[in-house]
């Protein structure tokens, strides 16, 4: 994985402004308050571990890292909001949101869909990086993962699903969901041990 070239314009600051390969991260400031989030919380926890590994390994490359999250229904929400309120709401993702929270340097997308491409700013921000891979990270597998890969996939990028940065609200249906994207939409989804060799 090359590292990022220097660009005229910057989008953001400090922040890498090209590389070909971008760390999206799905989901992760998320106060998981909803059925079904203590069981996604327990599959959560060590994936969040490995992620920040790899996120942390991307930093140190200098590679574009970018967070896409959903907006809950909340039109009127703001990104640093929601990392405040999952850090500081009492809320069951707090321990995720502290092992992944941005920096200022990083991007972020709000989401109003399941995909991160669905109604966003981020296909024009991947061109404007020049990525051609994308490694796609976070929750859940079968949902939002699942559905950014596809349009990723669709839109000529070459997908990347480490299988150790993904959660699901079990094991079976992550799994599976790995597996439909490493046959249909030609994933990589090999662990991020795999991919830590490539970067830097």
């Amino acid at each position: 994985m090359a590292k990022p070239k220097s660009a005229t314009g910057s989008l953001h600051g400090s922040a890498p402004d090209v590389g070909d390969v971008a760390l999206l991260l799905i989901d992760v400031i998320n106060d998981l308050e909803f059925e079904g989030g203590d069981k996604l919380l327990q599959l959560a926890k060590p994936m969040a571990e490995r992620l920040a590994a790899l996120r942390d390994q991307f930093r140190n490359a200098e590679l574009p890292i970018i967070y896409a999250n959903d907006n809950f229904g909340r039109w009127k929400s703001d990104f640093r909001v929601q990392v405040d309120h999952c850090l500081h709401g009492g809320v069951r993702g707090k321990p995720i949101v502290e092992m992944l929270q941005p920096l200022d340097e990083d991007y972020f997308v709000l989401k109003p869909k399941h995909s991160a491409f669905y109604a966003t700013t981020l296909d024009v921000l991947l061109k404007h990086l020049e990525v051609k891979r994308l490694v796609i990270t976070g929750m859940a597998t079968d949902i939002c993962v699942l559905f950014t890969a596809n349009d990723a996939y669709m839109r000529d990028f070459q997908v990347t699903i480490p299988a150790d940065c993904v959660a699901a609200n079990s094991q079976p249906q992550s799994d599976a969901a790995l597996r439909l994207m490493q046959r249909v939409l030609k994933a990589d989804i090999r662990e991020s041990t795999a991919l830590l060799n490539k970067i830097g």
